[in-house]
């Protein structure tokens, strides 16, 4: 084991840095921890939108988990695009075999509306990734998607939390930054609720924000943080990275992924 606690991402490649893998590994490092991935699809992508996607096989996405967990060793996983049944079986089945807290952030769509999640493999997303997770952090879209709740208020978040939960992670954690208003997410286990509020930043450039709370959630359940702590660290952390987004290229821009250490 490494002197910082590691942490694997499974997830794509966003070739213009600001989600995905790269958002991931940048979050892991700002958070005290040694990023590691595993690459599940490569994708021609920038500040307008996704203009290509190519998904890796099953046995490169395995090579790579098995490479790196059976030799470095790991504290946390986060999954992130997954793209077909196949891969997302894959990984179900690695994961519940790793003996980690697993990070579940189905991503179905980019941030610009484009599919990065086959359809025909929202089953298995249901039935295979879903139980394995410790968290799972569906936005509103990705939880209409997954179990048919669409959500018009916060009132409606424990509709959709229940409903997810019934698929079987231990921790549901529903993001509302879609609704308007204050940010507030729902993170409950069925048992406990805790509602989650930051202010609204004016701010367009908020490309890779899901990639990056899992990632901060992953991060601080590396360092040994019981789920409610991690996630509000996570939270408090995203908030300052979308605070301090740039612009970059002619669309939407980034997070800023090093704002605490400067603040530091």
């Amino acid at each position: 084991m490494s002197a910082l606690p590691n942490v694997l991402t499974v997830a794509g490649s966003d070739s213009g840095g600001g989600a995905g893998v790269q958002a991931d590994l940048k979050t892991m490092l700002a958070l005290g921890t040694h990023g590691m991935s595993v690459i599940t699809a490569v994708t021609a992508q920038n500040s307008l939108g996704v203009q290509g996607a190519w998904e890796l096989p099953a046995e490169a996405v395995r090579a790579q988990y098995r490479s790196v967990v059976d030799d470095i060793g790991v504290q946390a996983v986060k999954t992130g695009m997954l793209a077909s049944a196949e891969l997302v079986e894959t990984v179900a089945e690695l994961i519940a075999g790793t003996d980690a807290p697993a990070v579940i952030d189905p991503v179905g769509v980019s941030k610009h509306g484009d599919p990065l999640l086959a359809a025909s493999a929202l089953d298995s997303v249901r039935t295979k990734l879903l139980p394995v997770a410790t968290v799972a952090t569906p936005n509103l879209d990705e939880v209409a998607q997954l179990t048919g709740v669409r959500v018009e208020s916060a009132d409606g978040m424990r509709r959709a939390a229940a409903a997810l939960l019934e698929f079987g992670p231990r921790w549901a954690l529903i993001k509302g930054g879609h609704l308007p208003g204050e940010a507030v997410d729902l993170l409950t286990d069925g048992a406990e609720e805790h509602w989650l509020r930051a202010a609204r930043h004016d701010n367009r450039h908020t490309h890779g924000t899901g990639c990056t709370l899992a990632s901060a959630i992953a991060a601080h359940l590396a360092h040994g943080r019981p789920v409610p702590q991690a996630v509000a660290a996570a939270k408090e952390y995203v908030t300052g990275a979308i605070a301090a987004g740039f612009a970059l290229g002619g669309g939407i821009g980034p997070v800023d992924h090093g704002w605490a250490l400067r603040r530091q």
